[in-house]
């Protein structure tokens, strides 16, 4: 089952990675396939476009970042690839239904996207 491991082993990548541009290419490259096949693939078996994944993941951590940090919000919207506070105010707020300057209120409840890993399970066939 190399090609499981080898899924896993992108997804790492990606996880260490969150903070910059995923490099798509580099990410197919671990995982042996082309970054076409790669994103295509993820996308049935993950049930969701690889950029999706990569946006709520980012939002994720950043959500994380914004709850237990003093850090601006500008600087967590550069943290994670945004280069304009209304570009993060705008994903932030499709993912969390929220806006970032409000994540400090106590009754805010945040969705997390946990980053996901591949596995293989085998079932047998009961035929009657």
């Amino acid at each position: 089952m190399d090609w499981i491991e080898n899924l896993n082993k992108a997804m790492v990548y990606m996880e260490k990675h969150m903070t910059e541009e995923i490099d798509y290419v580099q990410v197919a490259k671990i995982a042996c396939c082309s970054s076409y096949h790669f994103q295509r693939m993820f996308a049935y078996i993950a049930g969701v476009p690889l950029a999706e994944y990569i946006r709520r993941r980012k939002m994720s951590l950043a959500a994380i970042d914004l709850q237990q940090g003093d850090e601006k919000i500008i600087d967590i919207a550069l943290k994670y690839g945004y280069s304009s506070p209304t570009a993060f105010n705008r994903a932030f707020q499709s993912i969390h239904g929220i806006a970032p300057s409000l994540i400090k209120e106590s009754d805010v409840s945040l969705k997390s996207y946990p980053p996901i890993s591949f596995q293989l399970i085998i079932n047998t066939l009961e035929v009657d």
